[in-house]
């Protein structure tokens, strides 16, 4: 017997709902609360946050598992290799990156892994959003 279609809504909602609430969490979490063994501020006033995050080997590059960030530029302050996955599935693997790469991205949600056999760190600026 065909499933009705509130049923088959319904369904397709639930396999929704841990997607939803990653992304929700990921996006209210500030990464300096969350992880303040691996980050500091290294810089914050009305118009820009400047963290400063260190990894080790096997850890995240700008976090732990799958998180978020608003659009921010990176500062490469000690290179390495990552391996990143995204939301969807893609995953992509950066190699020898060097010390001084500087790149912009727009909000973004993934994970980053450090798989270099040394640490990596990055500082991550955040532009604020101007008060009307």
């Amino acid at each position: 017997m065909p499933e009705a279609p509130m049923d088959e809504l319904r369904r397709n909602l639930l396999r929704l709902l841990p997607m939803l609430a990653l992304a929700e969490c990921a996006e209210a979490q500030d990464a300096a609360k969350v992880q303040p063994q691996s980050y500091r501020v290294a810089l914050e006033n009305d118009k820009l946050r400047v963290l400063d995050y260190n990894s080790r080997p096997g850890m995240g590059v700008c976090g732990n598992g799958m998180h978020s960030h608003p659009a921010h530029l990176t500062v490469v302050v000690s290179g390495g290799s990552v391996h990143i996955k995204t939301p969807d599935g893609k995953t992509v693997e950066q190699r020898d990156i060097p010390v001084g790469t500087v790149f912009w991205s727009e909000a973004e949600t993934h994970t980053v892994e450090n798989v270099s056999g040394s640490n990596m760190r990055t500082l991550i600026i955040e532009l604020k959003t101007a008060k009307a």
